[in-house]
């Protein structure tokens, strides 16, 4: 045995015991604990460098070096936060209960007067949010997880900087990984236009921080703090659906908010701002303006203090459904509590709809979730796959009064590794507004059955179960 081998052996010997502990430790959930485990131990020297690059939870570690508040959220930190912020009285008796949940679980109340209006892909968001920067008098707050630099992404960078030039004070937030999207990279652009831009969690060789995990999902655009977006789009011309040279067309929802809800957006951003840049200051706030009746409130989820938030959110709003829950996802891998509410649900009698795309821009996610959707079918519920093209927008409605709105995908990174943004909207008007988009995209589908599910043949049987798998990790 050669020297270099020896040294490695002894290396490996002191890091994977180390590794495997601290996953033992610190992983919450005993599949990913025990997946970490084995590639620490069983693979020489790899394994430990593997999760010393992807295993480890670096967002709870600097919310707490900045100061950010990494404790869970506990009965009694929740139950204060319900009484800091009494519910308001408009909330229908039924619902009182599944609100009560969302006020303990965020750090925002719930708030009257807000319009949001849903904006139909890049051909109805991206004038809206143009025109708004376009408008702005005093700043701009952008955060994205890509924003590409194609016609759509360059017509955004030219209108960012022309509201700097302007004396506009803009901020944008790329998320590190998803500037790599794109080349040239937008935050080089924007930085060369003058606008000050900040990229979220960047990969470095120089000090080693390759945190593709745990990402800035979140897409918001805050103006004067008089109008928002928030949703689930990023910013590119594939969103551009009617565009005839559009070679991978993605339909997606946004939406535009006003009213005191996009304070609560104009916070959340400034949060992952010091997050990302150290830097505490904030533009000076303006007034609300009131836009319409509906009630919000913002929800966000996240490696950081924010874990699992929106996974016990969605499991105490499918418990309390009584009539119908409406799924809308492009990807759909949701934690075992999740599978186990729907079902429960289900078999309760609630009519559950889970409604996804039968193109995916992840054909490894769509054969994973092919593997499971038996578990859900088997217990009644109805999924209906919309055809092309590929749909990465996202609602959940139960009935006909609660929707939620935002940024977070059905599967395990969403739910447990990035930074999500949701919005929950309270009133049957847009509940109703909403169930007519999923349902109109059910119809233009087609129901998947059992039968269908069960009678695939061996190969893709496999071929899924092996996606299915890794599922945890995709």
């Amino acid at each position: 045995m050669s020297l270099e081998t020896l040294a490695a052996l002894l290396v490996h010997a002191v890091l994977a015991p180390a590794t495997a502990v601290h996953a033992l430790l610190f992983k919450r959930d005993p599949r990913a604990a025990f997946g970490w485990i084995a590639v620490c131990v069983l693979f020489p020297l790899a394994g430990p460098m593997l999760y010393l690059f992807f295993g480890l939870n670096r967002a709870r570690g600097r919310a707490q070096k900045l100061g950010l508040p990494t404790v869970g959220i506990g009965y009694e930190r929740g139950a204060r936060l319900a009484q800091t912020h009494p519910l308001p009285d408009d909330i229908r008796a039924p619902y009182r209960e599944l609100a009560r949940v969302g006020q303990a679980l965020s750090r925002h109340p719930m708030v009257g007067g807000n319009l949001v209006k849903p904006l139909r892909n890049g051909e109805q968001a991206y004038p809206a949010m143009l025109d708004a920067i376009a408008r702005a008098r005093h700043h701009i707050l952008l955060t994205t997880y890509i924003l590409d630099t194609d016609q759509t992404g360059r017509a955004f960078i030219t209108a960012l900087q022309q509201a700097v030039q302007r004396g506009v004070e803009v901020r944008v937030l790329i998320d590190g990984v998803g500037d790599f999207y794109s080349r040239p990279r937008a935050g080089l652009l924007l930085h060369r236009a003058g606008v000050q831009v900040a990229r979220f969690l960047p990969p470095r060789l120089l000090p080693p921080t390759l945190s593709i995990n745990m990402r800035n999902h979140h897409k918001t655009l805050i103006v004067d703090d008089e109008i928002g977006f928030a949703g689930g789009m990023n910013i590119g011309d594939r969103h551009c659906v009617e565009q005839s040279d559009n070679k991978r067309p993605t339909a997606d929802l946004h939406f535009l908010l006003k009213g005191p809800v996009v304070a609560q957006l104009r916070d959340e951003f400034l949060r992952l701002w010091k997050f990302a840049t150290d830097q505490g200051d904030a533009p000076a706030a303006r007034s609300a303006i009131p836009g319409g009746d509906q009630l919000c409130r913002t929800i966000t989820d996240g490696p950081d203090e924010d874990l699992d938030r929106l996974t016990m959110l969605l499991t105490a709003a499918i418990a309390e459904a009584r009539h119908s829950v409406r799924i809308m996802t492009p990807y759909f891998l949701p934690p075992r509590e999740l599978i186990g509410a729907i079902q429960a649900a289900a078999v309760r009698g609630v009519e559950v709809l889970v409604v996804l795309p039968e193109t995916n821009n992840l054909p490894y996610i769509h054969w994973a979730t092919r593997n499971m959707l038996w578990e859900i079918l088997f217990r009644g519920v109805r999924v209906c796959y919309q055809p092309a093209p590929f749909s990465h927008a996202k609602l959940f409605v139960v009935d006909g009064y609660y929707t939620l709105i935002g940024s977070t995908n059905w599967d395990p990174r969403s739910l447990r590794l990035n930074f999500e943004l949701q919005v929950e909207v309270y009133g049957e008007e847009f509940a109703g507004d909403m169930i007519g988009l999923i349902d109109g995209a059910a119809r233009q589908g087609r129901p998947v059955t059992l039968e269908e599910v069960d009678g695939r043949p061996l190969y893709q049987r496999l071929r899924d179960s092996l996606c299915w798998l890794f599922s945890p990790y995709l």
